[in-house]
């Protein structure tokens, strides 16, 4: 389960990526990084490491 939010974070920061440069999707690619560093950082704090 921890492995799939890691790859879910991953996927939200290159969809904000994208986001930031079309600049089609306004305030929800900043939602979707929001989202992504909290997955990161729960990951970090819970002290789960991938094999």
């Amino acid at each position: 389960m921890g492995s799939l939010l890691y790859v879910i974070a991953i996927i939200l920061v290159i969809a904000w990526a994208i986001g930031v440069i079309g600049y089609s999707a306004g305030g929800l690619i900043h939602l979707l990084l929001v989202i992504a560093v909290i997955a990161v950082l729960l990951r970090i704090i819970s002290g789960r490491r991938a094999l």
